[in-house]
């Protein structure tokens, strides 16, 4: 586990504040979750994008809703 510094301005320190009071936390925990946030939006975005490659190429499709909640047709 690594130690960090990092330096905020007087609205960033407010905006903390307020945040460790809202989420009932310590400044540690709304940093780290403030980073998987950021770092599940950049993969959301990466799944998207890949996404969007293969519908431009024709490579996705549509699916009747009984063939996804009973994909063996029993």
């Amino acid at each position: 586990m690594g130690v960090k510094s990092v330096r905020f301005n007087a609205d960033e320190e407010k905006a903390l504040a307020l945040l460790t009071g809202a989420l009932h936390m310590d400044t540690s925990g709304v940093i780290k979750k403030a980073l998987w946030e950021l770092y599940e939006d950049v993969q959301d975005a990466a799944v998207i994008e890949a996404f969007e490659v293969r519908e431009d190429a024709g490579d996705t499709g549509f699916a009747p809703i009984h063939d996804l909640l009973d994909p063996g047709g029993s």
